[in-house]
C-alpha cells in the first residue's frame, strides 16, 4: 500500500470470529475485517482502515495499545480489551465468589498496570457478612471495595458508580451470576439499542452475548465507556514469570522483600518474610495458599 493513501480512524467497540465493529470518530458503526489470514484485533483498540463498502472497511492496521487485559492458559490466550482506564471485578454476596478467580483478576490488572477496584453485589442478602469477611485482606492491602444492591437498590448504586466511570474506560470483568447484565442496564442509556446496532452490525444476533462490547455511558459526548465481557469459569496467568508473581500481589509485595534467600519462593525456606507475615496474621492464611496454587501452575515445565 502506497504511503500516501490517508486512513481512516476508528474505535473497536465489539468483535465476533473475524468481524469487528468500528465506530468512526462521528460515531458512524460499519463492520471491518482484518486484512490476511490474522486478525488480533480486540475492543478498545484504536485502528485505521479503508472502506470497501459504505457500511464495510478493512483494517490495515491497529495502534499502539497503552494495555491490553488477556488471560492465558496451556492452550491459549484470551484477550479482554485494551486501552483501559480502569477494571471494576464484580463479585456477589451470593452465589459463593471463587477467590482465587479474584485474585487472578486482579493479579492480570496489576501486570497490565491497570487500576482495578471490587464491586461487591447483592449486598442486601444475608450472605453479605461472609463475603464481606472474605474480601477483608483486599481492603486491608489497599484495594477499594464498592458495595452495592443493583436490582434492591438501583438508585443508590448508581449514585455511587457514576462517579467513579466518568471519562473513563472501565471494563466489567466477573463470573456469570454476579449481576453484569444489571449493571449495564442500570448505567447505560439504551443499552438494548447499543447491543441491536453491534448485533445488525456483525450480522450476529444473540451471539454477541458471548464477547466483549464497548458501551458508551455519555452517546453524545462520548467520554466514558462500560466495557462488558465474557464470564469466565478459569483465567490463566501464563503470560507472568513466576518469580514475579510476589511483586504482582500488593500483601505479598513488601514482605517478599525480607526474606533471607533472594531466590526464596515464599513456601518453606527458613527466613521468609512471606510466611512471617502469614504467621503473624498480616498475610491472610487464604491468600497464600492461592499463591502458592497459582505458583505451582506457572513453575510447572512448560515444555
Amino acid at each position: 500500500m502506497s504511503q500516501h493513501v490517508e486512513l481512516d480512524s476508528a474505535l473497536v467497540v465489539a468483535g465476533h470470529g473475524r468481524h469487528y465493529t468500528l465506530e468512526t470518530p462521528e460515531g458512524r458503526r460499519i463492520t471491518g475485517h482484518p486484512r490476511g489470514k490474522k486478525s488480533d484485533c480486540v475492543v478498545g483498540d484504536r485502528v485505521r482502515w479503508m472502506p470497501t463498502s459504505p457500511d464495510e472497511g478493512v483494517i490495515e492496521h491497529v495502534e499502539p495499545r497503552r494495555n491490553l487485559l488477556f488471560r492465558q492458559d496451556e492452550w491459549k490466550t484470551k484477550s479482554f480489551a485494551a486501552n483501559l482506564d480502569q477494571i471494576l471485578v464484580l463479585v456477589a454476596a451470593q452465589p459463593v465468589f471463587s477467590e482465587s478467580q479474584l485474585a487472578r483478576a486482579l493479579i492480570a490488572a496489576e501486570s497490565a498496570g491497570i487500576a482495578a477496584r471490587i464491586v461487591l453485589n447483592k449486598a442486601d442478602l444475608p450472605g453479605i457478612d461472609a463475603a464481606r469477611q472474605r474480601l477483608a485482606p483486599y481492603v486491608s492491602m489497599g484495594i477499594e471495595v464498592l458495595e452495592v444492591a443493583l436490582k434492591a437498590r438501583p438508585d443508590v448504586s448508581r449514585s455511587l458508580l457514576t462517579p467513579l466511570l466518568e471519562g473513563r474506560a472501565t471494563l466489567v470483568l466477573g463470573p456469570s451470576g454476579t449481576g453484569k447484565s444489571t449493571l449495564i442496564n442500570l448505567l447505560v442509556p439504551q443499552a438494548s439499542a447499543q447491543v441491536g446496532e453491534i448485533s445488525s452490525a456483525l450480522n450476529s444476533g444473540r451471539h454477541t452475548t458471548t464477547s466483549t462490547r464497548w458501551y458508551w455511558l455519555d452517546p453524545d459526548q462520548r467520554t466514558s465507556a462500560l466495557i462488558d465481557s465474557p464470564g469466565f469459569q478459569e483465567f490463566g496467568l501464563r503470560q507472568i514469570d513466576a518469580q514475579q508473581l510476589p511483586a504482582l500481589m500488593p500483601d505479598l509485595r513488601e514482605a517478599s522483600t525480607q526474606c533471607r534467600f533472594y531466590n526464596c519462593t515464599h513456601q518453606q525456606e527458613p527466613g521468609c518474610g512471606v510466611l512471617a507475615a502469614v504467621a503473624s496474621g498480616t498475610i491472610s492464611e487464604s491468600r497464600h495458599r492461592i499463591y502458592g496454587e497459582i505458583l505451582a501452575e506457572l513453575s510447572r515445565d512448560r515444555f
